[in-house]
Order: structure tokens, then sequence, then C-alpha cells
């Protein structure tokens, strides 16, 4: 009886000590006001052009304590894309590039991420884009949590900023504009930076 038992009670404690550390991932919400999606694109080899999207919203669960990465989301206007020409940014928005009206939100979800070091983190998701759903993985840095020094109504809030990268080819989600001559490149890297709120 006690061989049997052994193993059981072993298999309790186990669950029971990895109850507490999940219970700790907190929600965090991205706050709008501090979060920049942004892109470069290269124009005919002669210099990239940059360019950002306006809107966007994001929330993520993180345990600190693990530094355990879950139920990431963000969700992008696409209608709100803005690189400093009004008729370039028409045509971005339309059926060549982004095709806003058809699709009006890129989001990108991940479910779990690797730590690569301390503050450094591999996030293998996926990105929707004009229908198609397809991985893309970035690299992010854990640049800070604390309590913010800006106070606001109901006490300072706690803030955790992270760096993001990742790129991908936009011809995968059948953006074949000026592909095939070069004037416009395939490949679009992205540059996210936001500070989200602890709930």
């Amino acid at each position: 009886m006690r061989t049997l038992l052994l193993p059981l009670v072993t298999l309790c404690t186990a669950l029971l000590a990895t109850t507490p550390a999940q219970a700790q991932a907190a929600r965090y919400e991205i706050d709008p006001d501090h979060l920049t999606v942004a892109f470069l694109v290269d124009h005919i080899g002669y210099a990239k052009v940059l360019g950002m999207f306006r809107s966007a919203r994001g929330s993520y669960r993180f345990d600190e304590a693990s530094a355990t990465l879950s139920d990431v989301r963000i969700e992008v206007e696409t209608a709100s894309v803005f690189s400093n020409q009004p008729k370039r940014d028409d045509h971005l928005k339309g059926p060549d590039f982004l095709n806003s009206g058809e699709f009006p939100r890129m989001v990108f979800t991940a479910s779990g991420a690797k730590r690569t070091a301390e503050r450094t983190f591999e996030i293998a998701g996926q990105l929707e884009l004009l229908g198609k759903k397809l991985p893309l993985t970035l690299q992010a840095t854990w640049n800070k949590s604390a309590e913010s020094p800006l106070g606001g109504f109901g006490g300072k809030p706690y803030v955790m900023g992270v760096s993001a990268r990742g790129s991908f080819k936009r011809s995968t989600y059948g953006m074949n504009y000026a592909v095939s001559n070069g004037w416009v490149g395939d490949e679009v890297p992205l540059i996210i930076e936001f500070e989200a709120i602890r709930q």
C-alpha cells in the first residue's frame, strides 16, 4: 500500500506546487498612447520608406517571477497606416497593399514564448493579414517593469516596457504589387515598441 501511495502523494505535491505559479500570471493591457507598430520597405533600392500604424491595441499575460508569457494578441487597424505622404498612404490602404476596406485588421497572436536570455524572448506566433494566417516570429526584449512615476487617477500603475522586432515577406500574403520589378521591397521588417499596464 505504501508503494502505491508514495507516487500519488508526490504527484499531488507537484500539482499543488505548480498551481500558485500559474495563478501569478497577470493580464497586461498595452497602452495605446505608448504603442508603436512601424515598418520599413525598400523603394527601388534607393532608400527604405518608414511607415507606421496610428491605431493599434493589444494584451497578454505575463508571470514576472517565472518570466512566462502567454495569450499574446496585438490588433492593428490597417486603415491607420501613415507614411507621411497622403497619396502613398491612400495607395497602401488600397487593394494593391493592405486592402483596408475588405481587411480592416492585421492581427498577431501567440500562445507562448521561448526565453532566450534573462530579458529576451522568441515569440513564435501567427500574423493574420489579407485573410491569411501565417507564422511570424518576434524577437522581444523585456526592457523594464516598475511602478510608473507618472501617477494617474486611482494611483500609479505598474508598467512593463517591451521592444520587439520581426519581419515577413508580403508576397506570401498575396501582396505582390511591384515585387517582380523590384520597385517595392518584398521583405517587411517590423518595429514594435510598447508600454503595457498590469491589470
